[in-house]
């Protein structure tokens, strides 16, 4: 297994080469997958107003994106079971990269690049055991994968960059397996964790939820700058209502967000993204199968304020609010916003990924 700081001297030389920063791309805010019509995909940038500094068209739908942290280049990756990632020139719109996942493995969405942006991390699924794993992919090479690391758990969703430069891993517990697509394999054993990494990929802290949750698999996942992070859980256990969004503070205490029985059955445990407010006073649960974004007091776990919305899941930090993407085109701007914008014939995806 190779060492990050082994790795990262052999990579060295990347800092010198010369960059396309994301001024040349129209200055997008924002990376958010969406279907076209009924068959066509593409990857939006989006400004901070909503309007596309790019459209670029993707090979089939996309799920999550990772953005270079210093130059424009994306990198979209297949929705899972997908074994395909395509790193995009934001500037040419030109394919820069084919990024195929080994036989015997598979993507699950999202990714996350080093401070540094020298390397990029994928979440996999070793398929033979079920095991997660993280892909490392050297980008001055031209994102050629070279090692891999344990992702802590089954089934690693969302990876995220921390503030300090370490890694978050959401492994949601459940495994899967391509021959049988997406059905869950091992609902009485699932056990799901956050995996945290510091910046050398070496392990800090795992945090479990309590055993009773223990079929509410972890997902997604956002950071505050002061350590906290949220967590967006999937519930697939019964009709029971139960915590859909928790926190877990800088010394890992985890804190569950509770919200009223007939809101936790109404959106079948279920949320789709999670996000801080840009001044870090709001945590967003977006909740596509109840129609509705929840927000939560991050200080006290209390359930604010819940907000209609066709189909909305996306959700990023603005400069102080939040903005949102919903599966009937529209973009939202919360909360209390004066304004949204609508664009037809267009569907957002499951994200909205914050560039910087």
């Amino acid at each position: 297994m190779m060492r990050r700081r082994c790795f990262l001297s052999a990579l060295g030389a990347s800092a010198a080469l010369p960059q396309v920063s994301w001024a040349a791309a129209g200055n997008p805010e924002y990376l958010a997958a969406a279907r076209h019509g009924t068959d066509r995909y593409m990857l939006h940038g989006l400004r901070a107003d909503g309007s596309s500094a790019f459209i670029i068209d993707l090979p089939g739908r996309g799920h999550a994106a990772a953005a270079h942290p210093h130059r424009a280049e994306a990198v979209a990756i297949a929705r899972r079971p997908g074994t395909f990632a395509f790193v995009i020139d934001c500037v040419s719109g030109a394919v820069i990269s084919r990024l195929t996942a080994p036989e015997g493995r598979h993507f699950y969405g999202h990714g996350a690049f080093t401070a540094d942006g020298a390397t990029l991390l994928l979440t996999e699924n070793d398929i033979a055991s079920g095991a997660g794993r993280l892909s490392l992919w050297d980008v001055a090479a031209g994102y050629r994968r070279v090692a891999e690391l344990p992702s802590g758990g089954i089934g690693p969703h969302e990876i995220l960059r921390r503030p300090d430069g370490g890694f978050a891993i959401a492994n949601g517990g459940i495994r899967t397996h391509p021959d049988t697509g997406r059905e869950k394999l091992n609902l009485d054993t699932m056990a799901p964790n956050l995996t945290l990494l510091d910046a050398d990929f070496r392990l800090e802290r795992r945090v479990e939820l309590p055993h009773a949750l223990h079929q509410n698999s972890i997902r997604h996942l956002a950071a505050r700058p002061d350590g906290q992070i949220a967590l967006g859980l999937q519930w697939n256990g019964g009709n029971e209502a139960v915590p859909s969004v928790a926190v877990v503070l800088p010394d890992g205490e985890l804190q569950l967000c509770e919200v009223p029985d007939a809101l936790a059955r109404r959106i079948e445990g279920y949320v789709g993204s999670i996000a801080y407010s840009g001044d870090g006073t709001l945590i967003a649960a977006t909740a596509p199968r109840g129609n509705c974004l929840m927000l939560f007091d991050p200080a006290t776990g209390d359930l604010a304020q819940v907000e209609p919305g066709i189909d909305i899941c996306g959700v990023a930090a603005t400069a102080t609010g939040l903005i949102a993407t919903q599966g009937d085109g529209t973009i939202r701007w919360l909360p209390g916003a004066s304004r949204d914008t609508l664009q037809a014939d267009l569907a957002w995806d499951n994200h909205l990924v914050a560039i910087r």
